[in-house]
């Protein structure tokens, strides 16, 4: 099964808020749940399709959600070879993140930018200050939409 399938799948019986794509709105949910890894690849399934500037946007809440990925990883293997060195990657998609989502705003479809521009400058500088992960499993970032959440909860 490809993965666009499997998404597709996934978003059986989530109902979006009206006019907000399922993959879209699906990204909020998976990212307030820490499931950065999912929310990136949800997201990308609407990329991969989508020309013009909602493509920079989109790549830049992909970016967001994969650098928390890097800090979820290293956060829980910390003496793992790979996953403890994943603060550095972390923030260079911080870094890309914040590019590719500065040109928009102060809202677009539905976000307040200035809040996942805020969340990356946090963890930049939380990580160039300390050279710890700022990341926290008892208290994750969140990514709250200008639209009511969705009545039918993803699974």
């Amino acid at each position: 099964m490809q993965k666009h399938d499997r998404i597709q799948l996934a978003l059986e019986g989530f109902t979006p808020p009206p006019g907000v794509d399922a993959r879209y709105a699906a990204y909020f949910v998976l990212f307030n749940r820490a499931e950065y890894y999912e929310a990136h690849d949800v997201l990308e399934d609407l990329w991969l399709e989508t020309e013009g500037p909602d493509h920079q946007f989109f790549k830049g809440l992909i970016q967001l959600a994969g650098a928390f990925v890097h800090l979820r990883k290293q956060a829980t293997r910390p003496w793992h070879p790979k996953d403890g060195s994943r603060l550095a990657p972390a923030s260079r998609l911080f870094e890309l993140a914040r590019r590719n989502l500065s040109p928009f705003g102060p809202t677009h479809h539905g976000l307040a930018v200035a809040d996942p521009l805020a969340l990356a400058d946090r963890m930049i500088g939380a990580i160039a200050r300390t050279g710890t992960n700022p990341w926290a499993a008892d208290n994750p970032p969140r990514l709250e939409p200008l639209w009511p959440t969705s009545r039918t909860p993803l699974p």
